[in-house]
């Protein structure tokens, strides 16, 4: 199926997206949240079963090592980190949790993770896991409910990461085949992660090793937009520069939405100039979407305004782009 099709069902039906390609790490013990939340920018304490939330994972000068999803259940907490971003959170998680005060284990190959998004995610996945529909739709971004089965248990998570929206389902690996079986037979479009990835583009949300990195300071990519960073609680690793930014200053460069039109796709690392020439800019995430046409993802100098034309250079080419204008809910 073409990236134009697999883009309209998610805009008008559903798109079956697998994420399993992901880390998930189980925490357990009565301490789990309180050493988890030493490690982030969010308030894991605050977190109850049926909820979830948005973080990162710092070096100790405050740089991005890692952003990471959070879920709290009954048994615990269970994180998700994309493959890009696991390796840094694996090094943080053997390097500060005790796994005798709050014992954990990477489930990834025992679990897999199915997305379902578009405006008929909803009553597709609640056809197919037996969920109630009703409880799907009051659910929250990150807020999630869980089905037992006689093959294990089923988390659905609510994701508003990408518009439209639509759920996460978490799964032992051997309820995938019949959950798939089930999604696909009642009529969600199978998809690929390139399609996620232009709707990713389009709502400005950051991908770690493209977009932020452990260079990137969280403001700079929009972590506090986000939701990703709560400045009230306790310390964590690299609190002290993002609370100085954050109640003393700012940041000098952050990530903006980019809208072009060019024969060619302007690569990543592409530097952007203003009209005199200076360097203002870099390109990140890169995409061609059946609505929008040219789309990016930019670290852009903070003096750059919205509906400013920028030229992206390259070895070998260039093109003229343009800063989105800043919308609600949008990061850039």
């Amino acid at each position: 199926m073409s990236d134009a099709s697999e883009y309209a069902a998610m805009r008008s039906g559903a798109l079956l997206v697998d994420r399993s390609d992901r880390t998930r790490i189980r925490f357990g013990g009565a301490r789990a949240s309180e050493l988890v939340t030493g490690l982030v920018t969010n308030d894991v304490l605050s977190l109850t079963p049926g909820h979830g939330q948005y973080a990162a994972a710092l070096t100790p000068k405050g740089k991005i090592a890692a952003d990471v999803r959070i879920f709290a259940d009954q048994e615990g907490l269970l994180t998700d980190t994309s493959a890009r971003a696991s390796a840094g959170w694996r090094e943080i998680v053997t390097k500060y949790v005790n796994p005798r005060i709050a014992p954990y284990r990477d489930v990834s190959a025992e679990t897999r993770d199915l997305g379902v998004f578009g405006p008929k995610a909803r009553h597709f996945v609640a056809t197919a896991t037996g969920a109630d529909e009703v409880a799907l739709e009051q659910l929250h971004s990150y807020q999630h409910i869980t089905i037992e089965s006689d093959s294990g248990r089923m988390m659905i998570v609510r994701v508003s990461e990408i518009e439209p929206d639509g759920f996460e389902i978490f799964i032992p690996t051997a309820l995938e085949k019949q959950i798939r079986d089930n999604l696909l037979s009642n009529g969600v479009i199978p998809g690929s992660s390139q399609s996620w990835d232009i709707a990713r583009i389009e709502a400005g949300r950051p991908e770690w090793g493209i977009d932020m990195n452990d260079a990137t300071i969280p403001q700079e990519a929009n972590l506090d937009a986000l939701g990703a960073i709560s400045y009230t609680k306790g310390c964590y690793t690299g609190q002290e520069t993002v609370a100085r930014v954050h109640f003393r200053g700012h940041v000098n460069r952050f990530l903006r939405r980019l809208h072009f039109v060019s024969a060619s796709i302007p690569p990543t690392n592409a530097e952007l100039t203003d009209d005199t020439g200076s360097v203002v800019g870099d390109i990140r995430s890169v995409a061609m979407s059946p609505r929008q046409g040219g789309v990016a993802l930019a670290m852009v100098r903070r003096e750059v305004a919205p509906g400013t034309t920028l030229q992206a250079r390259w070895d070998g080419g260039e093109c003229t782009v343009q800063i989105a204008a800043i919308e609600k809910g949008a990061t850039g």
